[in-house]
C-alpha cells in the first residue's frame, strides 16, 4: 500500500517519507479500513515534530483520524462491520500506523457508522475535534438548561462545541474569538453572542449577557492564558473544562476565591486517555447528531497523500479554518 511515514521527529519535509509499505493485517478484535480521508490535527503535528513526544515506535505512519470503508476483519471482530462506511479515531495512539496511508487497522471500538449523506472528508474531521468537544461539554453531565461559554468558538474543537451545546439543549451558548472569520464561524455554528477575548471589557460583556449570573460551563482552549476570564465568569457550582493551554503552563489560579468558594470543577481533557465508556458515548452521540440535521463542517484544505508534508505545514501555519484533510486514494 502507499503510505507516508517517519522514523525520526523533525520538520515535515525533512522526516516524512512517501512510498510503499506492507498491507497491515487486522489483529483479533480489529478491522482494516480502506481510507478515503485522513484528518490532520495539531496533536499529529506535535508528535511528528517531537514537540511533546519522543518517537514511540521505530516507524510511524502519522494522523489519527480518518474515514473510509471496512474491508477486512480480524478474529472476533463484528461481521456486521464488513463493508460499512465508518469514521474512526485513535489510529496512531498507542500503535504505530495511523491514517496517512491507503489502509489502517484499528480496534473495532474505534470505528463508527458514517451516515450515507456525510462525505468521507467530513468523517475525517470528527475524531479529535468533535469527540474532544463532546467530552468537554458532557464530562460533568448534560448541558440542557445551562449557560455555556466556548472559548475559541472559531477553532476546530470550539466550533463543534458550540454546535453540540445547542444540540444538547443549552439555554444559552456564548463564545469568544479574536474577530474576523473566527467570530463569523462561531456565530454560524449557533453562538448567540461572540466576544473578543482580548477586549478589556470581555468579562463585563459576558456577565451582562448572562444577566449577571455567569456561565455554568466553560469549554476552554487556553486554560493558562484565560484565567482572568474563566475565573471571573464561572457561576456557582460550574465547571471549567480545558483541552489545551497555549503558553502559560503554570498559571496562578485563584483556588480559594474561585474553585473553593464557588464549588467549581476544573477538569483537563485529553481524548485518548478519557474513559473508554465516555469515548464510546461520544461516538454514538456524534453519529446521532450528524443524522439529526445539517451541520457546519469546515474543511480548511485537502491534499493528496503524496503531499502529506504540505498538509502538516498547513496545520503548523496556525491560521487554518477548520480541519486539514489528506486524501489517501488521490
Amino acid at each position: 500500500m502507499r503510505a507516508v511515514w517517519y522514523e525520526r521527529t523533525g520538520p515535515a519535509r525533512e522526516v516524512l517519507h512517501y512510498g510503499e509499505r506492507p498491507l497491515p493485517v487486522p489483529a483479533p478484535g480489529e478491522v482494516r479500513v480502506r481510507l478515503l480521508a485522513s484528518g490532520v490535527n495539531p496533536a499529529d503535528i506535535y508528535r511528528r515534530a517531537g514537540t511533546n513526544w519522543a518517537n514511540e515506535f521505530p516507524l510511524i505512519i502519522p494522523n489519527s483520524d480518518g474515514a473510509g470503508l471496512v474491508e477486512a476483519l480480524g478474529e472476533d471482530a463484528d461481521p456486521a462491520l464488513l463493508g460499512r462506511r465508518v469514521w474512526l479515531y485513535n489510529a496512531q495512539r498507542g500503535r504505530p500506523f495511523g491514517t496517512a496511508a491507503e489502509f489502517t487497522c484499528v480496534p473495532q471500538d474505534c470505528v463508527h457508522d458514517l451516515p450515507g449523506n456525510i462525505p468521507f472528508e467530513v468523517g475525517a474531521c470528527l475524531g479529535i475535534p468533535c469527540m474532544t468537544a463532546h467530552r468537554c461539554l458532557l464530562a460533568d453531565g448534560p448541558v440542557a438548561g445551562l449557560r455555556v461559554l466556548v472559548s475559541g468558538g472559531g477553532g476546530a474543537v470550539g466550533n463543534y462545541a458550540v454546535q453540540l451545546a445547542r444540540w444538547g439543549g443549552a439555554a444559552q451558548v456564548l463564545a469568544t474569538a479574536s474577530g474576523g472569520w473566527k467570530t463569523e464561524d462561531a456565530l454560524a455554528a449557533g453562538a448567540a453572542q461572540v466576544f473578543d477575548y482580548r477586549a478589556p471589557d470581555c468579562v463585563d460583556r459576558i456577565m451582562e449577557a448572562t444577566g449577571g449570573q455567569g456561565v455554568d460551563r466553560v469549554v476552554e482552549v487556553d486554560v493558562g492564558g484565560n484565567v482572568p476570564i474563566w475565573s471571573a465568569v464561572i457561576a456557582l457550582n460550574g465547571s471549567i473544562i480545558g483541552y489545551a493551554s497555549r503558553g502559560n503552563l503554570a498559571p496562578a489560579i485563584p483556588v480559594s476565591a474561585t474553585l473553593m468558594r464557588k464549588n467549581v470543577n476544573l477538569r483537563g481533557v485529553v481524548l485518548n486517555s478519557a474513559p473508554a465508556a465516555a469515548r464510546r458515548r461520544a461516538m454514538l452521540d456524534i453519529t446521532r447528531w450528524l443524522r439529526d440535521a445539517p451541520r457546519l463542517h469546515r474543511i480548511a484544505g485537502t491534499f493528496p497523500l503524496a503531499e502529506t508534508a504540505a498538509a502538516h505545514e498547513a496545520v503548523e501555519a496556525g491560521n487554518k479554518r477548520g480541519t486539514v484533510v489528506v486524501l489517501p486514494q488521490a
